[in-house]
């Protein structure tokens, strides 16, 4: 039987089952509890925006979202969010998935931690953002019902350490590729947590690139 939390129906298909045990089996608790709030979240703003989205979609964004964080997923050159986001498309595309939705898939993950673009997008995309925004910077708390929070919460726990701990978690899958970092939010998580980084500035890289002018 289908679980419902805050009002919102998990999905319950095989694929959706299937999803569920491989980020169990390969992320943290504390990232798949992170997951799980994502797409509550997501799903709930949503509903509140009266944005109709497929449920399946948005839970295999959600939960695939920070799987580029971790082996088998985190590849050697590429933005985290481009490798979970290629894991997502792999995995659906085994699944018989139609590439439209595939494509949304893939840009709500790797568009993730690009504010001011997701939004415009559609739901899938839109809405993965407003979850992570939601449980990692607390955007929009106050639109959430303390019953929402609470039982999102109680059923997929933040625990003690939660932020230290998801800095933590971005620190360490993007550690070893610091260039994947330039222009996009993980430059902040790699200042605060690596003292022999140095942050990339882009007008040096314009004025000091081999054009004469």
């Amino acid at each position: 039987m289908a679980k419902t939390v805050a009002g919102i129906t998990l999905p319950d298909s095989k694929l959706a089952q299937e999803v569920e045990e491989l980020v169990r089996d390969t992320e943290s608790e504390l990232l798949f509890h992170h997951s799980n709030r994502v797409f509550l979240f997501g799903a709930l703003t949503g509903r509140r925006k009266s944005l109709k989205v497929d449920l399946e979609l948005l839970y295999v964004g959600a939960m695939f979202h920070d799987m580029g964080l971790q082996p088998p997923f985190a590849s050697q050159t590429e933005r985290f969010e481009v490798d979970g986001a290629n894991a997502a498309a792999e995995f659906l595309r085994r699944h018989g998935i139609e590439e439209r939705d595939i494509d949304d898939v893939w840009d709500a993950i790797a568009l993730h931690t690009t504010p001011g673009i997701p939004q415009h997008k559609r739901p899938v995309v839109s809405l993965v953002t407003a979850g992570v925004e939601m449980d990692v910077l607390g955007l929009a708390y106050d639109e959430f019902t303390e019953a929402e929070r609470h039982e999102v919460c109680s059923c997929h726990p933040r625990g003690p350490g939660f932020k230290n701990g998801i800095i933590d978690a971005f620190a360490k899958g993007t550690i070893f590729k610091p260039d994947t970092t330039f222009g996009n939010v993980k430059a902040d998580v790699l200042e605060l947590r690596d003292p022999s980084y140095r942050r990339v500035n882009f007008c040096d890289v314009i004025l000091n690139s081999k054009w004469a002018e």
